[in-house]
């Protein structure tokens, strides 16, 4: 239900911002489709991470999630035909290096059994992501509306919460407490997403997208700060790894 409340604030700020913006929305066969696809890919992602949250500690999901960067990389090798220079093989090295530190700085202590299942269920959802990113730019390589297939995908969350409310949770219901995480988490999806567009077009993707990924530093710091997990040496130079096999990977 709470992914369903963020697909629709998501959803009605998105219609508002191109009604005031004058943005027109494409419905066009080649927009839908791939438009569909990418929602539906995008929000198995999200709903596989906010499940693994439950059981992993923030700076372990965030910065997993976050090095989908790794997976851009090796999915568009595979469909897109792009090159991976040494440089990049560098930062997938390191982006495996960071996951592995995080993994085992549980107190110093392995992951018991449940934990390892909602971490591998983090990986699932960080590579969803990642093929998120190689359909999108499929679907803008073959002139599909980007604004149509931002509004499909926040549409999609709305879908893809109800399904999973109703047949996985079996529990459809709205609280005062869902409808106000919800509603503080649409707005914060909806600048991400559209913050992200504008940051693009005066800055080189190079510079944006990078400094985009660097948020699970954050989340640790939040984290901390609030008292839900606690800082160690292996974090910090996890947290390291992480933010160099972003920018290795971000590199041109």
């Amino acid at each position: 239900m709470y992914v369903l409340g963020v697909g629709f604030t998501w959803a009605i700020l998105q219609i508002l911002y191109s009604s005031f913006s004058e943005i027109l929305f494409s419905f066009d066969i080649l927009t839908i489709k791939y438009g569909l696809l990418a929602g539906v890919i995008l929000a198995v992602a999200n709903i596989s991470l906010i499940e693994g949250l439950t059981h992993i500690d923030v700076s372990l999901g965030s910065t997993v999630y976050r090095l989908n960067t790794v997976g851009v990389v090796i999915l568009s090798f595979v469909f897109l035909s792009e090159r991976i220079e040494p440089i990049k093989l560098v930062g997938i090295t390191f982006g495996i290096i960071s996951v592995l530190l995080l993994y085992k700085s549980n107190n110093g202590k392995k992951a018991n059994h449940t934990a390892k299942i909602f971490f591998w269920l983090v990986v699932l959802a960080s590579l969803f992501r990642a093929a998120y990113g190689v359909v999108s730019k499929v679907a803008l390589l073959g002139s599909a509306d980007k604004n149509t297939i931002i509004l499909l995908a926040s549409l999609c969350w709305v879908v893809g919460g109800a399904f999973y409310a109703k047949y996985v949770e079996k529990r459809f219901t709205v609280t005062p407490q869902k409808a106000l995480y919800s509603a503080v988490s649409g707005v914060l999806v909806f600048c991400i997403v559209n913050f992200l567009i504008l940051g693009l077009k005066v800055a080189q993707a190079s510079i944006v997208v990078p400094i985009a990924n660097m948020s699970f530093i954050i989340a640790l710091l939040i984290s901390v700060l609030i008292g839900t997990e606690k800082m160690n040496f292996k974090k910090i130079v996890a947290v390291a790894f992480a933010a160099g096999s972003i920018v290795l990977l971000s590199s041109v």
